[in-house]
């Protein structure tokens, strides 16, 4: 089924790494123009599709600063679609998880897709009476959690409950809200901090991103606050 995109400008935050280029790159496959909110000088010298026609990036920018991604949005052209990618992941036992570790990961992964979300809409309203589509990035802990890894789950369950009130707030103005929940995904840090797993049942990054581009398409007409998982054979 095609999923175009036809001129169609969507944000991918996280563009730079391991899933948001694959995202990034689905997406200018089936025509959209993709903006990449970056950080640093560094971050953007890494990215191999900085240079693509329909790619639009932007240094300078703090997924955890309401300003910088007010200032972001604000900024931008006729808004399709959101892709939130940007977070990030730590794991401890709860007895060595301070409350600096706590709030890192809430800001890392709840606040910036927050604060996306919020800016997405608003820029999306702007752009006309037509809506658009918005995609978050949870992870399989905030579906069945496991032990050792309190703050980031917890930061991630909130991305689950923001989703879908999200969707409920939204869907009068035909923007539908989804994400997307992936288990382990086969990128090279990963497979370096887990040598001895067997990398074929994990979900391929580019797997993953077919995922995310349907949630944010004009082919879903339909489908709002749905929580996909996305866990590979693992």
């Amino acid at each position: 089924m095609s999923v175009g995109f036809d001129g169609l400008d969507v944000v991918v935050t996280g563009g730079t790494g391991a899933l948001g280029r694959a995202v990034v790159g689905r997406l200018i496959e089936q025509g959209a123009v993709c903006h990449v909110p970056a950080w640093s000088a560094e971050e953007v010298a890494r990215f191999d599709l900085a240079d693509h026609a329909r790619v639009r990036v932007t240094e300078g920018v703090d997924g955890t600063d309401e300003d910088s991604v007010s200032s972001y949005f604000a900024a931008l052209p006729r808004l399709w679609g959101s892709i939130h990618v940007v977070g990030g992941f730590a794991m401890a036992p709860l007895l060595e998880t301070a409350a600096a570790d706590f709030r890192r990961m809430f800001e890392l992964n709840a606040v910036t897709a927050f604060l996306s979300c919020r800016e997405a809409a608003r820029a999306i309203r702007r752009s006309g009476g037509g809506g658009g589509r918005i995609v978050n990035v949870a992870a399989r802990p905030a579906l069945s959690p496991t032990g050792g890894m309190i703050a980031y789950t917890t930061s991630k369950a909130a991305v689950v409950a923001m989703t879908r009130s999200l969707a409920d707030e939204l869907v009068g103005d035909h923007i539908l809200v989804n994400a997307i929940a992936p288990s382990v995904m086969d990128t090279p840090s990963n497979r370096l901090a887990m040598p001895a797993a067997d990398f074929a049942k994990w979900p391929k990054v580019e797997e993953v991103a077919t995922a995310i581009s349907y949630l944010a398409s004009p082919a879903n007409a339909l489908t709002t606050g749905l929580v996909m998982p996305v866990y590979g054979r693992a």
